[in-house]
């Protein structure tokens, strides 16, 4: 099994920047070796929706609405994700969970309880 535990959440104005973490423990090897890790949001009323993704590899992709202004990234150790975010505005506000999965042919299937991000205007 693997755990994911994100922090770093909080409440923001707009133009203001956060940094979100993702704890990973357990089994994370083949998320590792073979998998990829990502941070979802999803608003009130909303789908969630993928913000950014970054593979075993560390290649990234990103949804387009944050290009630029999101990075993700993972330390050394591979068992923390981040969630960069800079210029927030007010439409970011969301809960915001990480995810894992052990590879790319399948869907993500570990998730955190998610951390909240609200950016005022």
């Amino acid at each position: 099994q693997v755990q994911l535990v994100e922090s770093g959440g909080g409440l923001v104005q707009a133009g203001g920047s956060l940094r979100l973490s993702c704890a990973a423990s357990g089994n994370i090897l083949s998320i590792v070796r073979t998998g990829s890790m990502a941070w979802f949001r999803q608003a009130p009323e909303k789908e969630r929706e993928l913000v950014a993704e970054i593979g075993h590899e560390d290649s990234t992709a990103y949804a387009r609405s944050v290009e630029g202004r999101f990075t993700i990234s993972r330390s050394n150790s591979k068992t923390t994700l981040y969630l960069q975010m800079i210029s927030l505005k007010p439409e970011a506000t969301a809960l915001y969970y990480c995810a894992a999965r052990r590879t790319f042919a399948t869907p993500y299937e570990y998730w955190g309880q998610g951390t909240q991000v609200t950016v005022s205007s």
